[in-house]
């Protein structure tokens, strides 16, 4: 019998907490310009983003992109993805104590990001291989950085500032027009 690819094992690890058991009873309704995380797919997609993205610490801007791409996927709020080329890696320093993995895109690695004497840890992380099976594209954010809003002190959406993704877990960037509920609210977990 041969052993399941890496991925799979991968996903098999994450999966711990399970699938979306409940959904919540209600969900925000949906205006013109508007978008609900009831309406993202699961698997997440990989799409571009029409809008200049930019992040901020202590003043300087650490990212700044017209190329970015965005993870959306039911429930949370979509993750930014930043080139490499478009960000200023000297801020970063990769933490040689942490990763995570997602069911979907594999292992990820985490960046501190320091300005000046400002250092704001596990601020921004990458895929370095993404898992490219399910083809959904996840390959196209390999070596890619995406920032927590809540880890730095601006996140924009071309001229909307975005709000961190409720619980400080998940790295979804929220704005006006973004409908749910969120995952991350309390009484989430089941989502």
């Amino acid at each position: 019998m041969q052993a399941p690819p890496k991925s799979e094992l991968l996903r098999q690890a994450a999966r711990y907490r399970g699938g979306f058991r409940n959904r919540p009873r209600t969900i925000d309704p949906v205006g013109p310009g508007e978008e609900s995380v009831w309406d993202f797919p699961r698997p997440p997609v990989v799409e571009p983003v029409p809008h200049r993205l930019r992040v901020l610490l202590a003043g300087v801007t650490v990212a700044d992109t017209q190329a970015g791409l965005r993870v959306a996927e039911t429930a949370g709020a979509p993750v930014y993805y930043f080139p490499p080329t478009d960000v200023e890696d000297a801020y970063l320093t990769p933490v040689s104590d942490g990763a995570s993995v997602c069911e979907w895109k594999g292992l990820a690695v985490y960046h501190d990001l320091t300005v000046g004497e400002r250092t704001s840890p596990k601020a921004a992380f990458t895929y370095p291989d993404p898992f490219d099976d399910l083809g959904q594209g996840y390959g196209r954010i390999a070596g890619w950085y995406a920032f927590y809003a809540g880890r730095v002190d601006e996140a924009w959406i071309g001229d909307v500032r975005a709000v961190p993704q409720p619980g400080g877990f998940y790295a979804g960037w929220v704005t006006p027009s973004l409908k749910g509920p969120i995952k991350g609210v309390p009484g989430s977990d089941g989502w």
